[in-house]
């Protein structure tokens, strides 16, 4: 099998159609083999019933049903866990994406050796101020936190090399970085194409201004798991050091002062210095604590996909 297109779905009974005869004939043109996935994350209009319908015609079609609304992470996590291409192609199934581009993409990974190759939407027909500046501003930030040189993201249109996806781990809201997962896992070949970006033909988008929200706060859940996610106790346990510290030597000054340089002075407990040293040490124990527990949780943890699956095709 050469290719595995996976498309996560919700409401998109009006395109799933088009979409999938424009992937065929792109195939067909370029004589590549393949398997289209269709993961259907609980939509309530007549999505399924389409692609049931496809299925029973074209033995290329595989899917995925939902019991409910889970989020496109874990739509692309269980569409990964079915996919047997060498090379696996994700695209959002709304028609903005152009199946044109994957046989360049497909190239590029075969070929060219990239891991991972991400779409760039240079030229976007969204919304400038609620979409394109937002969207601006939030790259940047990802670029700067994770060290991943791209200029897009959100860019639903990529490409992977099979063993990148079946040895990352995509959960929560985490699907917007899955090159900087890639790249904390040690695939650090990652590339980027300029891809056509398309006017949404049917429906409305399923992503507001929350999503930019949700994603600078991923980045810093990403950010911390990057760097500490393995050994928690290394970032509380410093901090927590610090603040011990800084509570043990202003206790220390204290107790020098009362015991040798002024006896006779204030109490103790009259003087600030002292509810600093104890709320010093109690914020130090209490990320000693943290640390520990972390560590605890990392040792006893176990799989979850975080999504029921109702019917699989």
């Amino acid at each position: 099998m050469n290719i595995s297109v996976v498309i996560p779905l919700l409401n998109e009974e009006k395109s799933i159609k088009e979409l999938y005869h424009w992937i065929a004939k792109v195939m067909q043109t370029n004589d590549l083999s393949y398997e289209v996935i269709f993961i259907d994350d609980g939509s309530i209009d007549n999505s399924w019933a389409v692609i049931d319908s496809l299925h029973k015609e074209h033995t290329q079609i595989k899917a995925i049903q939902f019991l409910r609304n889970f989020g496109k992470s874990q739509a692309l996590h269980a569409g990964f866990a079915m996919a047997t291409g060498e090379v696996v192609i994700t695209m959002d199934a709304d028609l903005q994406d152009s199946p044109e581009e994957i046989p360049q993409l497909y190239d590029m990974i075969l070929n060219q050796g990239f891991d991972l190759v991400s779409g760039w939407k240079k030229v976007r027909y969204d919304s400038k101020i609620f979409k394109n500046f937002p969207s601006k501003i939030f790259n940047w930030a990802a670029r700067k936190t994770s060290g991943v040189q791209l200029n897009d993201f959100n860019c639903g249109l990529k490409a992977y090399n099979k063993n990148v996806i079946k040895n990352i781990e995509v959960t929560g809201e985490m699907h917007r970085y899955i090159p900087v997962l890639a790249s904390n896992a040690g695939y650090t070949n990652i590339g980027e194409k300029i891809v056509l970006h398309q006017p949404r033909k049917y429906g409305s988008t399923k992503f507001g201004a929350e999503r930019f929200i949700h994603g600078f706060l991923d980045l810093i859940t990403i950010w911390f798991f990057s760097r500490f996610g393995k050994r928690p106790m290394h970032l509380f346990g410093a901090l927590g050091a610090v603040m011990l510290t800084i509570g043990f030597l202003f206790a220390f000054y204290l107790g020098v002062d009362k015991l040798f340089i002024n006896p006779t002075g204030r109490l103790i407990t009259e003087r600030p210095q002292f509810y600093i040293a104890l709320t010093a040490m109690i914020i130090g124990s209490q990320l000693f604590l943290a640390g520990f527990l972390g560590e605890l949780l990392l040792r006893s943890k176990k799989e979850n996909n975080n999504y029921t699956i109702k019917n699989t095709l």
